[in-house]
């Protein structure tokens, strides 16, 4: 009851300080920035409509929360486990992560869990979906991101409201990744902005470098977790190992610049690391079944949509091996 009360006040305190962007647009006291972006939203929502043929009824209305996130999310895994811990909520099934809406509400959780022997990770997060059910707004939690970002994120929670099955999060998460950086490809290519989607497939591209050692390292955590013949100190140790390689590695590939990957190195462990998993993992798969509906979005959704019919491992038999044969952003990242 403490955690779903926190989560309508939280939903509460969203509606109380949201308005129509067109109010915001019209008010002196917001920012040029905000504005400008509130009017590429208004471009983004337009061809959402016309071109990827996604529900709209979201980001019409503009709310500033004055601080850097909108919720604070949850992620546990066993110490021995490469998948996540889940929990259940009306209507969506299970997830793999708690949201609150207090940062300290999170991170008592975040102890519980600990407590109990999970490895914990604690996220902020800009933006989230509520599937349609409700017409979510424009946060403030997001606008500082550069226009294709932005346009991904706006694709990426609109693609929730078009489909998503119950239960499995991975495959909602990865469809969304994947319909929205398609998403975004069409959306430079439609204003001619050829510079700018090179930049964006370079960004993909690096990004996929550092992904891909991450689920490389989550593979090897597997071997390590499997085996029967080592003792719980060995496996500490092994763990450890994997890590500080994978760290090692990450430095490789962005020497000069830190990426997210090596980022407060102590944090990693198994829940921080199936985060990447759950938006990644199944992408190619998209990305290989829209190739072969020939770019036809509608034909590509009624595909994805179709998969609700198969349960959680049908659905990560058909799109969840990594393909380097993939498109080009599994070959060149919402948290």
């Amino acid at each position: 009851m403490k955690f779903y009360t926190q989560a309508v006040g939280g939903q509460t305190e969203i509606w109380r300080k949201s308005r129509p962007n067109d109010k915001a647009l019209a008010d002196p006291s917001v920012s040029e920035h905000v504005k400008q972006r509130l009017r590429l939203i208004e471009e983004l929502r337009a061809f959402a409509a016309s071109d990827l043929h996604l529900p709209t009824k979201s980001f019409g209305k503009y709310c500033d929360l004055k601080r850097p996130y909108v919720v604070w999310v949850v992620y546990a895994a066993e110490e021995f486990s490469s998948e996540g811990k889940t929990w259940w909520y009306p209507l969506v099934g299970k997830l793999k992560y708690r949201g609150f809406f207090n940062e300290k509400d999170a991170k008592v959780e975040a102890e519980r869990l600990k407590k109990q022997g999970y490895d914990v990770f604690v996220g902020g997060v800009e933006a989230y979906s509520t599937l349609g059910y409700l017409a979510d707004p424009v946060l403030n939690t997001f606008l500082h991101r550069d226009e294709p970002e932005l346009a991904e994120l706006i694709f990426h929670e609109l693609t929730h409201a078009k489909v998503f099955i119950p239960g499995d999060t991975d495959f909602n998460e990865a469809f969304a990744t994947a319909n929205a950086q398609d998403g975004v490809r069409r959306w430079l290519r439609s204003k001619g902005d050829l510079k700018r989607l090179r930049e964006y497939e370079e960004h993909l591209k690096k990004n996929m470098r550092v992904i891909d050692l991450m689920l490389q390292t989550r593979e090897k955590l597997k071997v390590v977790y499997g085996d029967t013949s080592t003792d719980v100190a060995a496996k500490r140790v092994a763990k450890q190992r994997v890590f500080k390689g994978m760290l090692e590695q990450a430095l490789e590939i962005s020497p000069h610049k830190p990426t997210h990957i090596h980022y407060l190195p102590k944090t990693w462990n198994n829940a921080r690391i199936n985060t990447v998993a759950t938006y990644y993992t199944m992408v190619p798969g998209f990305e290989r079944l829209l190739k072969e509906q020939g770019g036809d979005l509608e034909a590509f959704h009624r595909e994805v949509a179709g998969m609700r019919k198969l349960n959680n491992e049908q659905r990560m038999k058909i799109l969840g091996t990594r393909s380097s044969t993939s498109s080009s952003s599994s070959t060149s990242q919402h948290d």
